[in-house]
């Protein structure tokens, strides 16, 4: 069980639909896709359509639209977060510094650049980057805009769930990938009393072990989806909401992960990130309870093949 921990400025349902309404004018609605898979009847929310080719677009923009008013922005990112700030830092006028590791994907850096941001390396993995991203600003007195431990990210991101609610009003459960748990808990919040489940690599499992811990604690970095779900310890704000909302868990591996995202390829030709895979990969290894349930589609930023392999 997820402990609810008390940390202040929690977001909550009304916090998204205020989200939704001031990040309106900048994103896409994404779109829902119905079908079948072997049987059994699923609906696709597909945000890997969005500004960007993921979801982060909008807490980044949720985030500077309603933070201290900054022309200048610094964020550390696997590569979605930190295109989503660039992006949404562009929209808005606003300078953007993005610190990625050396691990980034090339196509994911090529990307954040394309927007005029500062790129600058560092580190092997997204923690590193971020302890160098945050020691800049606060010696530079700019604005760290958080990928996941912030309440206005959170709100933004919850923005998803909303669209569901609104676009598959007959799913009983919504399965989402989970990283740094800005997602999962944004869209805990504003499904209503849909059960939600999160998903996460083997190898990248930070929610799992902060449930098995009573807190977040840090975890090994290792997967194929660790560009975009490599956070070695899950978010405080994220988590505390996870307490009280009481998500399912599942855990897939890297050869599922694989197998699910050629499959989207091959029946919907759906061209994702491993990540953007995570939730059908564990729906269908049969971890996502209901008889209707939506899945994520969370991100397509990847160099991409349909051969079992990421290149």
């Amino acid at each position: 069980m997820i402990r609810h921990e008390q940390i202040r400025a929690l977001p909550a349902a009304e916090d998204v639909g205020r989200a939704a309404e001031r990040i309106a004018p900048y994103i896409r609605r994404t779109p829902v896709l119905e079908a079948a898979v072997d049987g059994r009847r699923l609906t696709l929310k597909l945000e890997h359509l969005q500004l960007t080719g993921s979801f982060k677009v909008r807490g980044a923009l949720n985030a500077l639209l309603t933070g201290p008013a900054t022309g200048r922005v610094v964020t550390a990112s696997g590569g979605n977060h930190g295109l989503g700030v660039a992006a949404g830092a562009r929209l808005l006028g606003v300078r953007a510094t993005i610190y990625v590791p050396q691990t980034v994907p090339p196509d994911k850096q090529r990307r954040i650049a394309a927007t005029g941001a500062d790129v600058v390396r560092h580190g092997r993995w997204y923690a590193e980057a971020e302890v160098a991203a945050r020691t800049y600003a606060d010696e530079n007195g700019l604005r760290y805009l958080a990928a996941y431990d912030d309440p206005d990210v959170v709100a933004g991101q919850g923005t998803v769930g909303l669209e569901i609610a609104d676009q598959a009003p007959d799913c009983d459960t919504v399965a989402v990938a989970v990283g740094g748990g800005g997602l999962i808990a944004g869209v805990s919040l504003a499904v209503g009393a849909r059960a939600v489940v999160g998903v996460e690599p083997e190898g990248c499992a930070s929610l799992h072990a902060a449930v098995a811990a009573g807190r977040p604690v840090d975890t090994p970095v290792d997967s194929i989806a660790a560009s975009a779900l490599g956070a070695s310890r899950v978010g405080r704000i994220p988590y505390a909401i996870l307490g009280a909302t009481a998500p399912q868990l599942a855990l897939v591996d890297d050869p599922q992960i694989i197998a699910a995202r050629d499959r989207l390829w091959e029946e919907f030709r759906l061209a994702v990130e491993p990540a953007g895979a995570a939730a059908f990969a564990a729906w269908l290894a049969g971890q996502v309870p209901g008889d209707h349930a939506c899945l994520v589609v969370c991100g397509a930023n990847a160099d991409w093949s349909p051969t079992g392999e990421i290149r």
